[in-house]
C-alpha cells in the first residue's frame, strides 16, 4: 500500500511546462551524438557584479544570450543557490539564431558584505547546465 502510494506520488508532477516535441536529449540510448543539431546558449557574459549594494535593495541584471545552435532551446528551469535570488527567462522555445534575455534579481535583505551567488540554468543543451554568477558588496545603511 505504501509503496503504490509513493509511486503515485512521484508520477504525478506537472509536465506541461515544456513540449515533448522540442526537446532533442543528446547521448541519448539512441547513440545518436551529433551535436550539430542541437540548441547553443551564447551568452555576452555569464557573470555580472551589482558593485555596491545598500542591505535591503533589490538590483536586477538581464543576462542576453542568442540560440546559435540549429534547433529549438528550451530553458525548462532556473535553480539558485539561495532564495535571495531569482530568475525569469522565457517559457517559449528560441529559434535558432533569436536573442532572449535571462533576468536575475538579487534581493539584499538580511545579507552584508560580499555576496556571489549562483544560477544554473537547465536547458536542452550539451552541457544541459549553464551556470551564471551575480556578485555584490552590501552595505549597511547609514544611520543619522
Amino acid at each position: 500500500m505504501v509503496i503504490g502510494l509513493i509511486v503515485l506520488i512521484s508520477c504525478s508532477g506537472d509536465r506541461s511546462q515544456v513540449p515533448a516535441n522540442v526537446v532533442n536529449i543528446p547521448n541519448s540510448a539512441s547513440g545518436d551524438q551529433n551535436l550539430d543539431r542541437l540548441p547553443v546558449m551564447e551568452f555576452v557574459k555569464l557573470e555580472h557584479d551589482f558593485g555596491k549594494v545598500i542591505q535591503g535593495e533589490v538590483v536586477s541584471y538581464a543576462f542576453k544570450f542568442k540560440n546559435t545552435g540549429n534547433a529549438d532551446l528550451v530553458i525548462a528551469n532556473i535553480s539558485a543557490t539561495c532564495g535571495c535570488t531569482a530568475g525569469k527567462y522565457p517559457k517559449l522555445p528560441v529559434k535558432p539564431g533569436e536573442e532572449e534575455f535571462i533576468e536575475i534579481s538579487f534581493n539584499s535583505s538580511g545579507k552584508e558584505g560580499f555576496q556571489n551567488k549562483t544560477l544554473d540554468i537547465a536547458a536542452n543543451t550539451q552541457p544541459s547546465i549553464t551556470t551564471i554568477t551575480v556578485k555584490a558588496m552590501v552595505f549597511l545603511p547609514e544611520r543619522n
